[in-house]
Parts: structure tokens; sequence; C-alpha cells
């Protein structure tokens, strides 16, 4: 169904041309001022500048003919040319009713949908997720759900690190622990020999040890990166290692992930691109773009209005392997070969910016894909601690992403404990829902771009911006209609609008259309945030000005109950694209 601006541009938009001006002037935007209007026209101020006449007439001539319209209650000109619109409550109530029976909650769908690539998560393999994952993970998952929303084909893509240095750590540090492992033996064969079985404890120990160890043993980092070189020239032991490695971590990467209310539709990794490395050298070179350089391969970037120096980027080591432009560069060819996509989207750490526009440049260079596919890094700002710095655990180290989710649970779990609402058996898994709403939420309401700092107690709070906020809401909703006998296959009707608070909510509802729409325009998820916060408490004002159950009057009873269904429709609409699960009692 068509967004309510969309109606008005459109109905603007002719008056204008009905009125001999250009229609491009019926820009209808929503008001900030409800208690002057609903909605607002600018554009006879820019019709002035063109047909050399005062505002004030332009916008008469066009409110005017935007009357003739029966859906508005008031259609008034303000000095010095502001069209001010008023639409009915009739028509209010039939949008509301549209939304209620809309399988999409009235979220307009795009006209011309767009295949989207977002690439987000970027996990090493063999290494334990840690809250350095967290932004990406969810910030990736809101925007992947909200582009759906808008009707958009999306692929979501995890993009592990499967295939760099980190492996040939692992690889070297469990040769010197288990030299007689068959898989380091010269004469391996993956027909007849097997791997050792490995798990992720053994993983998330063996990494950081060898990680640390190579910052302080030269011959053993040497020895890391020439089994890495190995590797990645496929050498048979090292590579059936290589996939036990993988099938352990990537089934504890899930396991984590399934925690957050995050999946992807791809668990691609560096290794996929692996095979397309050759086919980028030699688009390269037959474009005359590489040059040797200190016998590195590189290839330049910078541009004649450059106003920072902007470094050729590096596609081969000058021992001829591949880092990680190497490997985005041939992902892109992957991409454009299996999707054509018309975006790719990067969620990533801003700090990565440099890396992200050297790999652009190169790949709009190369022509790896048409000019007019967009190629955007999303970058994120950095999760702080109340010291304003990186959040750190108690000792200093970075802290694991399940001891985060469990610490949270836990404080959760500490606030519920006396509810009178949940039994003990459905506390843990309330508990966990209400913890991870909180970290979601709480990161979420933020611009991503922006740094923020990481407060349990205020993420935990049942008042303001939280994701307990919205849970607690949606629990009041059930409990309103469990008491007033409502369900959905006998779903009251509305009959009217009896107050000014539940006008201003359903106005709010109706609007939920434009709110999905700038937060795909901007790749922004905090407007469905703050939009879901201003719907949760607007309804907390509704709820508090009305004795809905109670109220005699059937039809009074019939609307506002209506109302109470539609709230909950679109609220859980918009927890859904937050990756945020709701409960039924709190």
């Amino acid at each position: 169904m068509k967004a309510v601006t969309q109606v008005l541009n459109e109905l603007a938009a002719n008056a204008f041309e009905k009125c001999g001006y250009s229609s491009e002037l019926g820009a209808v935007t929503v008001s900030d001022r409800l208690d002057l209007c609903q909605f607002q026209c600018n554009g006879a101020f820019a019709g002035a500048k063109l047909y050399k006449k005062a505002p004030f007439m332009i916008a008469e001539d066009v409110a005017k003919v935007l009357d003739e319209n029966d859906i508005f209650e008031k259609v008034e000109v303000c000095r010095p040319g502001f069209i001010n619109m008023t639409l009915k409550d009739e028509y209010l109530l039939k949008i509301a009713s549209e939304i209620e029976n809309d399988e999409n909650t009235g979220v307009e769908k795009s006209e011309k949908p767009e295949t989207i690539v977002i690439d987000y998560g970027g996990p090493n393999v063999a290494k334990p997720l840690h809250i350095g994952h967290l932004r990406s993970a969810i910030i990736g998952e809101s925007l992947k759900r909200l582009a759906r929303a808008c009707g958009h084909k999306v692929i979501g893509d995890v993009h592990l690190g499967d295939w760099g240095l980190q492996i040939g750590l692992v690889i070297a540090e469990l040769s010197e622990r288990h030299p007689e492992w068959r898989c380091f033996a010269e004469d391996f064969s993956a027909e007849n020999d097997s791997v050792e079985p490995l798990n992720a404890d053994t993983l998330n120990e063996v990494y950081p040890f060898a990680s640390a160890k190579s910052k302080q043993d030269e011959q053993f980092k040497a020895k890391a990166q020439r089994i890495t070189y190995e590797l990645q020239n496929r050498k048979p032991g090292y590579i059936a290692l290589w996939k036990e490695i993988l099938r352990v971590s990537v089934a504890d990467l899930k396991s984590n992930y399934e925690k957050l209310n995050v999946d992807f539709d791809l668990w691609y990794g560096e290794s996929d691109s692996d095979e397309y490395v050759d086919e980028l050298i030699k688009v390269l070179t037959e474009k005359n773009l590489l040059r040797e350089s200190d016998g590195a391969m590189v290839v330049d970037v910078e541009k004649p209005d450059d106003k920072a120096p902007m470094p050729p980027v590096i596609v081969k080591k000058s021992d001829n392997s591949n880092i990680y432009a190497t490997t985005d560069l041939a992902t892109i060819i992957q991409r454009q070969k299996d999707f054509a996509p018309d975006r790719i989207w990067y969620v990533v750490d801003k700090r990565q910016s440099l890396h992200f526009e050297q790999v652009f440049r190169c790949a709009k260079k190369a022509e790896l894909v048409p000019e007019s596919t967009e190629l955007s890094l999303l970058g994120f700002g950095t999760m702080n601690g109340s010291d304003g710095k990186p959040y750190k655990t108690r000792d200093g180290g970075v802290m694991r992403l399940s001891d985060l989710i469990e610490t949270v649970t836990n404080a959760a779990l500490e606030k519920i404990n006396t509810s009178a609402f949940v039994n003990g058996d459905e506390k843990v898994e309330l508990a966990r829902k209400i913890g991870i709403a909180a970290i979601k939420f709480g990161d979420l309401i933020n611009h991503r771009t922006k740094d923020y700092i990481f407060d349990i107690d205020k993420f935990l709070s049942f008042e303001g911006k939280t994701g307990t906020y919205l849970l607690y809401t949606i629990s009041r909703i059930n409990s309103i209609l469990a008491k007033a006998g409502v369900s959905e296959a006998d779903a009251p009707k509305f009959e009217g609008i009896y107050s000014e608070s539940e006008r201003e909510l359903l106005l709010k509802l109706v609007l939920t259309s434009e709110t999905f729409k700038k937060a795909l325009e901007d790749k922004a998820p905090n407007y469905i945030c703050e939009n879901a916060y201003q719907i949760a408490a607007s309804f907390s004002s509704f709820y508090s000005a009305n004795r809905i159950i109670d109220e005699q009057d059937a039809k009074k009873r019939s609307s506002w109950l209506s109302l109470v269904m539609l709230t909950r429709k679109v609220l859980l609409k918009h927890l859904d694209v937050l990756g945020i699960e709701p409960v039924e009692n709190m």
C-alpha cells in the first residue's frame, strides 16, 4: 500500500500543476507542530522565485485545489506561504484499517526492487566472537531486515576470515604440539588419511597463544607465514586440517549468532574468493593497472582532486601472497557473477575506511562492477565503557560475546525475579530475551557512526528509550487484550476517534512507512528505534487517558481495542526489523 505522504505528494503535485506551476513543487512533509497541522507543503517559496509571484498567492491557489479532496479536514495557508494540511479522522481510520489488513503492516515496498549484498559479521575462524563483533552483526542484521521489509532482494554474507595468517598461526602451533598428526606428514593423502577432531575450546585457546607467541618468536612467526602460503597453495595436509578448523569454528559461530537472533544467507569466507584471484590479476594486467613497488604488485587509486594522500592498493605482497585487498577485490568479482547486485554494503568499523576506499576505487577503475553499482562502507563507531574507551573486561581484556550475553541475561534475571506474571521455568528464557533486547536496542538507538557508552542498568530500565520498555509495552498490550477477551479471529473494528491522545497515536502508526523509508535511505536503524519508542510513549499516554476495558460505550470500546491491536502489530514490525524477539508477559 502507498505511504500517506506519497498520496499527499501526488495530490499536491497535481494541485500545483493544475494551477499552472511545476508539479515538482508539491513535496509534502510531516509537520513538527501537530498543534497547528499534521502535514505541510512549502513549495510556494521555491515557486515564488520561479514565477516571480508572492508565495502567499501561489499557496492560496494550490490550497483551493487541495481543499476539493474529501480526505482533508482542513487546508489553510499561513503567511508567508506555508500550506498546512490536516486529514479527516475518517481517512486516518481508513488507512489504519488498511494497515491492519496489510501483510507488510503498511510499509510501502519499492516500485523498483534492487538486489543488495550486505557484508557483515566478518569474524575470523578459530577465534571466539568478542564484543568487537557485536555492532557489525546487529547493525547488518537490522539493515538486511529493513531492506527486505521495503521490498528489496537482500543477501547477507558473514564473510569469514578463514584464509589468512590467523589460520597459519593455529596450524603452526598445532604442528608443534602434535607433530605426529598425519596432516603434517609430507606424504599425507586426503583419500587415505584422516584428521584429528578438534573442538571450539581447543581452538579458542590455541589462537591467542599462537598470536602472542608470534610477537615474541620471529622463527615461529616465519613458520606461520610459510604455512599460510602453503595453505593458500593447497598443500593437502593443511587443507584437510583447515577444513576441520572451519567445521568446528562455523558451528560455534552459528551458535553464538543465534543467541543474538542474527543469521546469514551465505557463510562464505575469504577462501571462497580464492578461485577468482587469477581472474582479478588477469583483469588488472590487461587494463595496465598493475605496477611493481618494492617487490609488491600495486594499483594506483589516487585521484587529481584528492585533498589527502591516497596510497596505492597492494594486490600482491612481495612474497606473492594475498592480503585483504586481494580477497576483497576477488569477492567483488564473485558477487558480481553470482548476484549482479545493484548495491554492495560493507558493515565494518569506520576505522577501516581507507582500506575500503582503496578497494572501491580499484574495483571501479578495473570495471569489476558496472559504474552504477553502489559500493558503500557503512562504518560504525565503538562500544565504550564508562571511561569512554572501548569496552573491556575488569582485567583489561576483550570480553567474549558469549560472556557479555551471559552478564546481561543474569542482570535481567535479577530484575524480573520478583515478577508475579512469570513462573520459574520461564524466567531464564524471558531474561535472555530481555537481555538481548537491551543489548540490541541500546546499540541501535544510536546512529551507527557514533560511539556510545554501554550501560547495563540504563539499557535494562523499564522507562525511557530502551528495548526493555518496548517489551514491557508489548506485554501490557497483551494483558489488555487478554482481559478484554479479544483475539485476532474476532478483532474489533474502528468506529471513530474520541480523543486527541488516540488521534496522535493513530497518526504515528500510519506514518510508519515514512520512517522505514527514511531509515533505509540513510541506512540508519536508529530511526526505527526512535519511532518504536515514540509509538510506545504515545500508547502509554493514550492508555493512561482512557479506561479501555471498562468503557461502556460499545463503539468507543471497539475503536480503542482496535487501536490497541494495531499498535501491537506495528510495534512487532519494528521489533522484527531490529531483530528483537517479543515477549508474552513480563
